[in-house]
């Protein structure tokens, strides 16, 4: 089965709200579930379970892409932010590494879920590009929920830090080579074709600038209720 698209992606269509509701029944499952683990001998169990079913998942869609006749330099190479991140999600659920949780949480609740809601997708269900997409953002998504509203590995002001830096790093990285090899992952050296809230921002390299500004103060804010409540509880 080719990855071109031979009947284009609609946004909001049947396809893409039948997987948001997958989404959203997603969520309340598997924070229920890390809840029901949390603490107890089962947790490292499930923990590992899911980091391996996640790999089985993730590493074979990634190397589709890089065989012949489905290489694409614009798309193929792991260069993303989710291409990361689902590999700090699986370190996060193999290790339960505060850092890799954090910045599961804070890339999968922002940037992760603004590619579901707006998603700069061609292929429809059930090809490849479609499933290997989906597959990656939802994973991501669901286990940063797993792991920080479930198992409550909570972000702190220092693995708060870490992400920014880290995000920094790779956001001038996937420029310098985006200018290098004409491609423009990130989205850091133009706007998406799909419609997305990019648009809102102004044109580049205006909305990248504002991009980091928001995010970031949006960070903060994911961190703050999580760090405070730690700062707050009682010695024992």
């Amino acid at each position: 089965m080719g990855l071109a698209a031979e009947q284009g992606f609609e946004s909001y269509g049947t396809s893409h709200l039948t997987i948001l509701s997958i989404f959203a029944v997603g969520v309340v499952l598997i924070v229920l579930a890390g809840r029901r683990v949390s603490g107890r001998p089962a947790e490292a169990i499930v923990r590992r379970a899911l980091a391996i079913a996640l790999l089985c998942v993730t590493i074979p869609l990634q190397v589709l892409q890089l065989l012949p006749g489905e290489w694409d330099l614009q798309t193929s190479l792991p260069l993303q932010l989710c291409d990361l991140g689902w590999m700090f999600a699986a370190y996060a659920l193999w290790t339960r590494h505060r850092f890799a949780a954090t910045i599961t949480y804070l890339w999968g609740i922002t940037l992760t879920t603004q590619g579901m809601f707006t998603p700069d997708l061609e292929s429809d269900f059930p090809e490849a590009r479609f499933l290997m997409f989906w597959a990656m953002h939802l994973l991501i998504v669901w286990t940063s929920f797993f792991l920080v509203l479930g198992l409550r590995i909570l972000p702190t002001w220092h693995t708060y830090r870490q992400t920014i830096v880290v995000t920094l790093v790779w956001a001038v990285g996937a420029y310098l080579f985006n200018v290098v090899a004409g491609t423009n992952y990130g989205y850091l050296n133009g706007l998406p074709e799909n419609p997305s809230l990019l648009d809102f921002l102004g044109p580049w390299p205006l909305y990248v600038v504002l991009e980091i500004a928001i995010i970031a103060d949006v960070w903060a804010l994911l961190t703050w209720p999580w760090a405070r409540s730690r700062t707050s509880a009682p010695l024992r």
